[in-house]
């Protein structure tokens, strides 16, 4: 390759990289420093399956194991497009758009593979909401979401529009598990760590028009708006859980997994901000005594 195509490449806003035929990364350009945390001098000689990118699908799965879109590519010699859930330096999941497609050499034989992949958590539009927020102390210092005061109005204003409109909505009511042993354990920073962790990891998987924020303490909500009952609500709330599931904290040295307890509801005419909110709660230590990592709906 030219060196006119790699100073392309470094400068371009999507993520790429390139392998060998063992998938040993080759190549590391900005954009995928500046979307995965990690630098070129931690990735390159590596395989990104050894602890860095980690990719998941939406329900969950790793797919270093067998389900691996660019692995797929360098097999069958063709290209392919997906949806993943990359591993954060930081711990958190982040939603990209993936395009591999095999390298050749002169002759047509395999020499490598070359990923490209674009963040599709709308960060640009997040950091207008985060601004606007944060002048009128609407949002959370720690997790950058939303707070109660925020949350509440938006409960009201879902509410009067499903009155007025007939307009469909969920409330999901996380609470995070554990929650008083990671900073038994570990610390504050720890604990705080978690927080970040989880937050990123929602605001990133939920759909653009939903809204998640921080209720107090270890608690998060999520309003999920144009959802019908039962099996889509549970859909949703069962992948944002699985994401939490496979995100990472690190604390004196050592990697730790995070899950959440969850309750999902649909809003019903009667209701008000404080019995929705009730409701969900409620259903979230169902499942806490279900034995946690866990979504009931009611």
């Amino acid at each position: 390759m030219q060196p006119d195509y790699l100073s392309l490449l470094a400068n371009i806003r999507d993520g790429v990289y390139f392998t060998d035929t063992d998938r040993r990364i080759t190549y590391w350009n900005k954009a995928a420093e500046h979307i995965t945390g990690y630098s070129a001098s931690e990735v390159v000689g590596h395989r990104c399956r050894d602890n860095i990118l980690i990719h998941v699908d939406d329900k969950g799965r790793s797919l270093c194991k067998g389900r691996c879109p660019l692995a797929a590519s360098m097999m069958d010699l063709q290209p392919r497009n997906a949806r993943v859930f990359l591993h954060h330096k930081e711990g958190h999941r982040v939603p990209v758009h993936v395009r591999c497609a095999p390298l050749t050499d002169g002759d047509g034989n395999l020499a490598g593979g070359a990923e490209f992949f674009t963040d599709i958590s709308s960060q640009e539009a997040l950091e207008i909401r985060i601004k606007e927020l944060e002048s009128l102390a609407l949002l959370d210092a720690l997790t950058q979401l939303p707070n109660r005061n925020h949350l509440i109005p938006e409960l009201e204003s879902r509410l009067q529009e499903k009155v007025r409109l007939g307009l469909t909505f969920g409330l999901l009511f996380m609470d995070i598990d554990h929650f008083k042993r990671f900073n038994d354990t570990y610390g504050h920073d720890a604990g705080d760590e978690v927080l970040r962790t989880v937050a990123k990891t929602i605001t990133s998987a939920v759909r653009p028009f939903d809204l998640a924020g921080r209720w107090g303490g270890e608690e998060l909500i999520c309003i999920v708006r144009n959802v019908t009952p039962g099996e889509q609500l549970m859909g949703i709330a069962n992948r944002l859980r699985r994401l939490i599931a496979t995100s990472t904290v690190r604390a004196k040295d050592q990697i730790l997994s995070v899950t959440v307890s969850m309750g999902a509801t649909m809003a019903v005419e009667s209701d008000n901000v404080e019995s929705l909110v009730k409701r969900a709660d409620l259903l979230m230590y169902k499942s806490k005594k279900s034995g946690r990592n866990q979504v009931t709906l009611g």
